[in-house]
């Protein structure tokens, strides 16, 4: 598991060729560059990264309209650890499904 203390770090993280499945991450990061931002720019670089939200928030910046991005997962808030795994297994297999097809 790696960690970045701001979305800008995630990004350096990201560039740095490291192999990443997963992108986990608050909807609110401190800093300039802003979570939304942090995984388009990503999946940019990573096609096929997971990407998962968390935020205790109803309303936030990656819900549009109710629905989120095509390949963004949201957990909502307090969560627990198996909802957090759950959540996680869920990702990456669909992860690696975007990687066979």
């Amino acid at each position: 598991m790696l960690k970045a203390k701001d979305a800008a770090s995630a990004l350096t993280v990201i560039e740095s060729g490291i192999p990443i499945d997963l992108l986990f991450t608050d909807v609110v990061m401190p800093g300039m560059l802003k979570s939304p931002e942090l995984a388009r720019k990503a999946r940019e670089r990573l096609p096929n990264l997971g990407v998962l939200f968390t935020s205790g928030y109803t309303e936030n910046a990656i819900v549009h309209g109710g629905r989120l991005d095509p390949g963004v997962e949201l957990l909502v808030k307090p969560y627990t650890r198996e909802a957090l795994a759950r959540k996680v297994r869920h990702v990456l297999a669909n992860h690696a499904q975007r990687k066979r097809g």
